[in-house]
């Protein structure tokens, strides 16, 4: 493993998970949540776990973005705060 890549990686997943945590905008909330799941995607294969990595991508970035984006466009968009 290349711990260069690694730390990049992890410095990514962060910065999505708090910018998720932070922002007003459901819609923009989801779409970190995308990248989110994508780069957990790309960890878990340069760690060589390929079926997590598999299963991440085609649950969390695919199918699980996609139901939250059909949520979000049931609600309102913004809070009020």
């Amino acid at each position: 493993m290349i711990w260069q890549l690694d730390l990049i990686l992890l410095l990514f997943v962060l910065i999505c998970a708090i910018g998720a945590l932070t922002v007003k905008d459901l819609l923009g909330a989801v779409i970190i949540l995308g990248a989110y799941s994508f780069f957990m995607c790309i960890l878990w294969t340069e760690m060589g776990a390929v079926d997590v990595a598999f299963t991440e991508a085609a649950v969390g970035a695919g199918i699980g973005t996609v139901l939250f984006i059909a949520a979000v466009s049931k609600t309102k968009r913004r809070s009020k705060d």
